[in-house]
Protein backbone atom coordinates (compact mmCIF):
# COMPACT_ATOMS: atom_id res chain seq x y z
CA UNK A 1 0.00 0.00 0.00
CA UNK A 2 1.32 3.21 -1.25
CA UNK A 3 1.75 6.00 1.76
CA UNK A 4 -0.51 8.14 0.24
CA UNK A 5 -3.74 6.72 -1.41
CA UNK A 6 -6.33 8.54 -3.51
CA UNK A 7 -10.18 8.63 -2.92
CA UNK A 8 -10.54 6.77 -6.14
CA UNK A 9 -8.52 3.56 -4.43
CA UNK A 10 -10.23 3.89 -1.24
CA UNK A 11 -13.06 3.62 -2.81
CA UNK A 12 -11.91 0.33 -4.53
CA UNK A 13 -10.51 -0.76 -1.12
CA UNK A 14 -12.78 -3.29 1.02
CA UNK A 15 -10.16 -4.50 3.40
CA UNK A 16 -8.23 -1.18 5.38
CA UNK A 17 -9.62 0.17 7.99
CA UNK A 18 -10.61 3.95 8.08
CA UNK A 19 -9.89 6.51 10.30
CA UNK A 20 -11.55 10.02 10.81
CA UNK A 21 -9.94 11.75 13.11
CA UNK A 22 -11.95 15.01 12.73
CA UNK A 23 -14.17 16.00 16.19
CA UNK A 24 -17.05 13.78 17.14
CA UNK A 25 -19.52 16.08 16.00
CA UNK A 26 -18.33 16.53 12.67
CA UNK A 27 -18.05 12.66 12.03
CA UNK A 28 -22.08 12.55 13.30
CA UNK A 29 -23.11 16.01 11.78
CA UNK A 30 -21.92 16.31 8.46
CA UNK A 31 -21.01 13.00 7.62
CA UNK A 32 -17.95 10.47 7.05
CA UNK A 33 -17.07 7.87 4.49
CA UNK A 34 -19.10 4.78 5.01
CA UNK A 35 -17.65 2.16 7.32
CA UNK A 36 -14.95 4.97 8.78
CA UNK A 37 -14.30 4.97 12.62
CA UNK A 38 -14.11 7.81 14.46
CA UNK A 39 -10.87 8.04 16.83
CA UNK A 40 -10.60 12.46 17.18
CA UNK A 41 -7.36 14.07 16.81
CA UNK A 42 -7.45 15.51 20.45
CA UNK A 43 -8.01 11.62 22.19
CA UNK A 44 -4.38 10.37 20.75
CA UNK A 45 -2.51 13.89 21.75
CA UNK A 46 -1.09 14.03 25.59
CA UNK A 47 1.57 15.15 28.02
CA UNK A 48 2.08 11.98 29.92
CA UNK A 49 3.31 10.12 27.07
CA UNK A 50 6.59 8.54 26.15
CA UNK A 51 7.87 11.68 24.32
CA UNK A 52 6.63 15.22 23.06
CA UNK A 53 3.10 15.06 22.38
CA UNK A 54 2.27 11.21 22.19
CA UNK A 55 -0.22 9.97 24.55
CA UNK A 56 0.92 6.56 25.78
CA UNK A 57 0.68 3.05 24.75
CA UNK A 58 -1.61 2.11 27.14
CA UNK A 59 -3.65 4.82 25.74
CA UNK A 60 -3.15 4.38 22.37
CA UNK A 61 -4.60 0.63 22.75
CA UNK A 62 -7.48 1.35 23.88
CA UNK A 63 -8.59 3.71 21.55
CA UNK A 64 -7.64 1.38 18.11
CA UNK A 65 -8.90 -1.59 20.50
CA UNK A 66 -12.75 0.44 21.15
CA UNK A 67 -12.30 1.10 17.63
CA UNK A 68 -12.10 -2.56 16.53
CA UNK A 69 -8.28 -2.21 14.54
CA UNK A 70 -5.59 -4.82 15.49
CA UNK A 71 -1.95 -4.75 14.46
CA UNK A 72 -2.67 -6.68 11.37
CA UNK A 73 -5.08 -3.98 10.16
CA UNK A 74 -4.16 -1.67 6.81
CA UNK A 75 -5.38 2.02 8.15
CA UNK A 76 -6.06 4.60 6.03
CA UNK A 77 -7.01 7.88 8.26
CA UNK A 78 -8.20 11.44 6.72
CA UNK A 79 -9.05 14.80 8.18
CA UNK A 80 -10.38 18.08 6.48
CA UNK A 81 -6.71 20.29 7.39
CA UNK A 82 -5.01 18.86 4.31
CA UNK A 83 -4.20 15.61 6.19
CA UNK A 84 -2.08 17.31 8.81
CA UNK A 85 -3.79 15.66 11.41
CA UNK A 86 -4.39 12.10 10.12
CA UNK A 87 -1.09 11.97 9.18
CA UNK A 88 -0.23 12.47 13.47
CA UNK A 89 -2.58 9.73 13.68
CA UNK A 90 -0.54 7.39 11.45
CA UNK A 91 3.04 8.60 12.67
CA UNK A 92 1.95 7.74 16.23
CA UNK A 93 0.55 4.29 15.09
CA UNK A 94 3.68 3.82 13.75
CA UNK A 95 5.94 4.94 16.68
CA UNK A 96 3.36 2.48 19.11
CA UNK A 97 4.89 -0.42 16.05
CA UNK A 98 1.94 -0.52 13.44
CA UNK A 99 3.53 -1.49 10.19
CA UNK A 100 4.18 1.56 8.53
CA UNK A 101 2.94 -0.31 5.16
CA UNK A 102 0.19 -0.60 6.36
CA UNK A 103 -0.82 2.98 7.05
CA UNK A 104 -1.77 5.24 4.53
CA UNK A 105 -3.39 9.30 4.34
CA UNK A 106 -6.03 9.80 2.41
CA UNK A 107 -4.76 12.49 -0.35
CA UNK A 108 -7.36 15.76 -0.34
CA UNK A 109 -9.13 14.86 3.29
CA UNK A 110 -12.47 14.42 3.79
CA UNK A 111 -13.26 16.86 0.96
CA UNK A 112 -11.76 15.64 -1.87
CA UNK A 113 -13.82 12.30 -0.67
CA UNK A 114 -16.81 14.63 -0.51
CA UNK A 115 -16.82 16.27 -4.16
CA UNK A 116 -16.80 12.34 -5.34
CA UNK A 117 -18.43 10.09 -3.46
CA UNK A 118 -21.12 9.51 -0.92
CA UNK A 119 -21.30 9.48 2.63
CA UNK A 120 -22.65 8.80 5.79
CA UNK A 121 -24.21 9.99 9.26
CA UNK A 122 -24.62 6.23 10.02
CA UNK A 123 -22.85 4.93 13.23
CA UNK A 124 -19.78 2.22 12.22
CA UNK A 125 -20.09 -1.04 14.14
CA UNK A 126 -16.89 -2.82 14.95
CA UNK A 127 -16.49 -5.86 17.29
CA UNK A 128 -13.60 -4.01 19.61
CA UNK A 129 -10.23 -5.90 19.27
CA UNK A 130 -7.15 -6.38 21.49
CA UNK A 131 -4.16 -4.00 20.64
CA UNK A 132 -0.87 -4.26 21.28
CA UNK A 133 0.66 -0.98 21.00
CA UNK A 134 4.49 -0.57 22.52
CA UNK A 135 6.62 2.35 21.60
CA UNK A 136 9.31 2.12 19.37
CA UNK A 137 12.86 3.16 20.40
CA UNK A 138 13.86 2.19 17.35
CA UNK A 139 11.59 4.37 14.91
CA UNK A 140 11.71 7.69 13.41
CA UNK A 141 11.43 9.84 16.67
CA UNK A 142 15.02 10.68 18.27
CA UNK A 143 15.34 12.95 20.88
CA UNK A 144 17.11 16.07 21.51
CA UNK A 145 20.68 14.61 22.14
CA UNK A 146 20.41 13.13 18.84
CA UNK A 147 19.22 16.11 16.92
CA UNK A 148 22.40 17.88 18.24
CA UNK A 149 24.28 14.47 17.22
CA UNK A 150 22.82 14.71 13.58
CA UNK A 151 23.80 18.35 13.05
CA UNK A 152 27.31 17.49 13.36
CA UNK A 153 27.05 14.58 11.75
CA UNK A 154 25.49 16.46 8.24
CA UNK A 155 21.89 16.00 8.54
CA UNK A 156 19.60 17.87 6.80
CA UNK A 157 17.48 19.59 9.45
CA UNK A 158 14.29 20.62 7.97
CA UNK A 159 11.44 23.35 9.78
CA UNK A 160 8.03 22.49 8.65
CA UNK A 161 6.26 26.02 10.03
CA UNK A 162 5.83 29.35 8.37
CA UNK A 163 7.97 32.08 7.55
CA UNK A 164 7.00 34.30 10.35
CA UNK A 165 7.88 31.56 13.24
CA UNK A 166 10.89 30.61 11.55
CA UNK A 167 11.99 34.32 11.92
CA UNK A 168 11.22 34.22 15.31
CA UNK A 169 13.23 31.47 16.17
CA UNK A 170 14.49 28.81 14.38
CA UNK A 171 17.33 25.95 15.16
CA UNK A 172 20.70 26.89 13.23
CA UNK A 173 20.62 25.38 9.92
CA UNK A 174 17.54 24.14 9.76
CA UNK A 175 15.71 24.50 5.98
CA UNK A 176 12.30 26.20 6.37
CA UNK A 177 9.97 24.05 4.12
CA UNK A 178 6.59 25.06 4.98
CA UNK A 179 4.56 21.47 5.68
CA UNK A 180 1.75 23.47 3.70
CA UNK A 181 3.98 23.62 0.28
CA UNK A 182 3.32 20.36 -0.46
CA UNK A 183 -0.50 20.98 -0.77
CA UNK A 184 -2.85 22.20 -3.64
CA UNK A 185 -4.98 24.56 -2.05
CA UNK A 186 -7.56 23.86 -4.93
CA UNK A 187 -7.73 20.01 -5.00
CA UNK A 188 -7.00 19.83 -0.96
CA UNK A 189 -4.73 17.04 -1.91
CA UNK A 190 -0.84 16.88 -2.70
CA UNK A 191 0.87 19.04 -5.98
CA UNK A 192 1.81 16.43 -8.57
CA UNK A 193 5.45 14.42 -7.62
CA UNK A 194 7.02 16.46 -9.87
CA UNK A 195 6.09 19.51 -8.56
CA UNK A 196 7.00 17.67 -4.75
CA UNK A 197 10.69 17.02 -6.08
CA UNK A 198 11.00 20.53 -7.73
CA UNK A 199 10.30 21.98 -4.10
CA UNK A 200 12.62 19.55 -1.91
CA UNK A 201 15.42 19.78 -4.89
CA UNK A 202 15.18 23.98 -4.31
CA UNK A 203 15.38 23.39 -0.95
CA UNK A 204 18.22 21.18 -1.12
CA UNK A 205 16.53 18.24 0.78
CA UNK A 206 18.43 15.51 -1.49
CA UNK A 207 16.23 11.50 -0.74
CA UNK A 208 20.24 10.62 -0.23
CA UNK A 209 20.48 12.91 3.41
CA UNK A 210 19.65 12.35 6.84
CA UNK A 211 16.61 14.31 6.83
CA UNK A 212 15.46 15.42 10.25
CA UNK A 213 12.21 16.96 10.75
CA UNK A 214 11.00 19.61 13.13
CA UNK A 215 8.15 22.22 14.23
CA UNK A 216 6.38 23.23 16.92
CA UNK A 217 5.01 20.56 18.84
CA UNK A 218 5.59 17.73 16.38
CA UNK A 219 2.32 17.74 14.40
CA UNK A 220 3.15 19.56 10.76
CA UNK A 221 5.86 17.31 10.56
CA UNK A 222 3.69 14.55 10.69
CA UNK A 223 2.41 15.48 7.06
CA UNK A 224 5.81 16.00 5.92
CA UNK A 225 7.35 12.93 7.33
CA UNK A 226 4.36 10.89 5.52
CA UNK A 227 4.97 13.09 2.16
CA UNK A 228 8.64 12.44 2.18
CA UNK A 229 8.51 8.80 2.90
CA UNK A 230 5.68 8.86 -0.13
CA UNK A 231 8.87 9.90 -2.61
CA UNK A 232 10.72 7.24 -1.22
CA UNK A 233 12.59 9.44 1.08
CA UNK A 234 14.35 6.17 3.50
CA UNK A 235 16.90 8.07 6.02
CA UNK A 236 13.89 9.97 8.03
CA UNK A 237 13.70 11.25 11.48
CA UNK A 238 10.98 13.74 13.18
CA UNK A 239 11.77 15.60 16.79
CA UNK A 240 9.18 14.68 18.47
CA UNK A 241 9.62 17.54 21.51
CA UNK A 242 10.12 19.75 18.71
CA UNK A 243 10.65 23.51 19.81
CA UNK A 244 8.51 23.43 22.55
CA UNK A 245 11.18 20.93 24.18
CA UNK A 246 14.51 22.20 22.40
CA UNK A 247 13.52 26.23 23.85
CA UNK A 248 12.09 24.74 27.26
CA UNK A 249 15.71 22.89 27.70
CA UNK A 250 17.75 25.86 26.66
CA UNK A 251 18.45 24.86 23.13
CA UNK A 252 19.43 28.36 21.57
CA UNK A 253 17.68 30.16 18.77
CA UNK A 254 18.69 31.62 15.69
CA UNK A 255 16.25 34.53 14.93
CA UNK A 256 16.20 36.56 11.39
Amino acid sequence: MDTVVSPAWLADDDEAVVVDVRDAWEFDGIGHVPGAVNIPFDSFRGDDGEAGKLPGAAVFAALVEEAGIDNEDRIVAYDDHHGVFAARFLVTAELYGHDPDKLALLDGDFTAWQREYETTSEATVRTPTEYEARFDTDGPLIEMHEVREAIEAGATLVDTREQDEYDEGHIEGAVRLNWRAFVDDETRGLKPESELREILFDRGVDPEDHVVLYCNTARRVSHTYTVLRQLGYDHLSFYEGSLAEWEREGGELIRT
